[in-house]
């Protein structure tokens, strides 16, 4: 009952990240809002989502951590009510915010619930169930969010919470046990302020960013020197104060920041390919909203099979060539995807999103099991915290780039292809304004390709330079392993 209400809660929370994508169209007509101001139903969720993540250790500290992620469950369910009943662009927008604030903290907290309620010999299985929701239900986000968009209404897509979120508050406050409190415990006020501050112009600037073209824009300047002096003061202020707001203890165990820098970048590219590869569909091969989302599923039913196999397979093989060859395979598959055009068939598509899922699964049970390994129980819930924080960065720092580079990359194409178009080439079009008409759209479609080619390759690039960091990585002996060298040296 503990993981089911656990997995509940994660869902959730990471299917309200890419849900609301495909219903947008239809909440800018509803709300009366342009193309610029209803992003920030978005914008607004993913921000206030990671301000509040890194103070997710105090607040369990501080006040217990079944307490917080009741309040934290209830807090959701609530704001995805009103998210439902909003009326007007201000009232969805303030309603994100609350449902960011109350959500951050729930893939965090049933993270290191987990942790705790298996047994160290187990934690490998924990972290396998865990990876499961956090992997595939962003995949899943798309097609829910299609079908209830067309069947009912955008606002189904935040009524669906509210069910779910009744019953994993019933379920917590039944089956979760409570941990220590700790009522002296202070919190960096100090630090959590700059903190804040650095993650909120960060995404405001990977979000906004090539809306506003980037450092051109004054408003991103701003942002960006703001991000900057922000974290310098956080990261001089923890190294200087008796008191940081992050346990430094996190930082002095080499396992857990390797794990947690590999696991950003992992996100870099996983989300940059899971964001690029649905817009392909429906714009390249246009295939429907729903279609697009089912042609997605199999790269889920490919983590699932890999991250049931990561049990029976750790036996014979370490956690480091899991990760490795993981890497590899997600590597290969983006490279293979830089081979595909507009022909390519579905079948094509099935089976490399379901290899590429596989590949994802192969990693993240090891890195995220290796990650909490060598740390105490009384530092997982901030670990969770800090460990889920650098893997949002990510996240955005992946869709960022490969929406600024799928824009300018098309344009650059665009350009190029549009200089071989001449009167004495001979094509069979209409004459006039409507043959002018159908030959730029033809070359717009090809220079999209060719962009959508050229990231796939450089996301390919990026996945495998990740492969020498798994190097780096500090295997803890298993405790059998460990009790069976005790026992040979005595």
């Amino acid at each position: 009952m503990i993981t089911l209400i656990a997995m509940v809660a994660v869902t959730m929370q990471l299917l309200d990240t890419t849900i609301a994508n495909v219903a947008l169209p239809h909440m800018q007509g509803s709300l009366a809002a342009t193309q610029d101001e209803i992003a920030w139903v978005l914008t607004s969720y993913i921000v206030a989502a990671a301000i509040s993540t890194p103070v997710t250790g105090w607040l369990a500290s501080r006040f217990g951590r079944t307490r917080l992620f009741v309040t934290a469950l209830g807090g959701f369910t609530l704001a995805s009510a009103l998210c439902g009943v909003a009326v007007s662009l201000p009232q969805i927008v303030f309603f994100r915010i609350l449902q960011g604030l109350f959500g951050a903290a729930l893939v965090p907290l049933s993270q290191a619930i987990l942790l705790d309620a298996y047994p160290r010999n187990e934690m490998q299985r924990a972290m396998g169930i865990f990876s499961s929701g956090v992997m595939i239900a962003p995949i899943l986000g798309p097609v829910l969010g299609g079908y209830l968009t067309d069947e009912f209404s955008w606002r189904w897509c935040f009524y669906i919470n509210v069910p779910l979120g009744i019953a994993a508050v019933l379920g917590a406050l039944a089956f979760v046990p409570e941990t220590v409190s700790n009522a002296n415990r202070k919190l960096d006020w100090f630090g959590f302020g700059f903190l804040s501050l650095a993650i909120m112009c960060l995404q405001l600037v990977l979000d906004r960013g090539e809306q506003r073209g980037w450092f051109q824009s004054t408003e991103i300047q701003i942002e960006g020197a703001l991000t900057l002096f922000s974290l310098y003061m956080f990261v001089t202020h923890s190294a200087t104060t008796a008191r940081p707001f992050f346990d430094i203890r996190l930082f002095r165990d080499q396992t857990f920041v390797v794990s947690t820098i590999i696991m950003m970048l992992i996100f870099v590219v996983y989300y940059g390919s899971m964001v690029l590869t649905p817009q392909m569909l429906q714009q390249e091969f246009n295939y429907p909203v729903l279609s697009a989302g089912l042609i997605m599923a199999p790269r889920g039913i490919g983590t699932i099979a890999a991250i049931m196999l990561t049990g029976p397979i750790s036996k014979w093989v370490g956690p480091r060539q899991l990760i490795g060859f993981g890497l590899f395979v997600s590597g290969a598959t983006l490279y293979a995807m830089s081979g595909w055009n507009l022909m390519t068939s579905a079948h094509t598509i099935v089976i490399t999103g379901l290899i590429q899922g596989a590949g994802s699964g192969f990693i993240n049970v090891p890195i995220t099991t290796i990650a909490f390994a060598t740390l105490g129980a009384e530092l997982r819930t901030e670990a969770a915290g800090f460990y889920n924080l650098m893997r949002n960065i990510g996240s955005a720092i992946g869709i960022s780039i490969a929406a600024s580079q799928l824009v300018e990359s098309t344009q650059t194409n665009h350009s190029y292809l549009a200089s071989f178009m001449t009167p004495f080439r001979h094509m069979s079009l209409p004459q006039g304004p409507l043959g002018m008409h159908i030959l730029n759209l033809s070359i717009t479609q090809q220079a999209a390709m060719i962009a959508f080619i050229n990231i796939f390759w450089l996301l390919g690039i990026l996945c495998v330079a990740i492969i020498p960091l798994v190097l780096f990585l500090k295997v803890p002996k298993a405790p059998q392993q460990a009790s069976h060298a005790a026992a040979t040296a005595e």
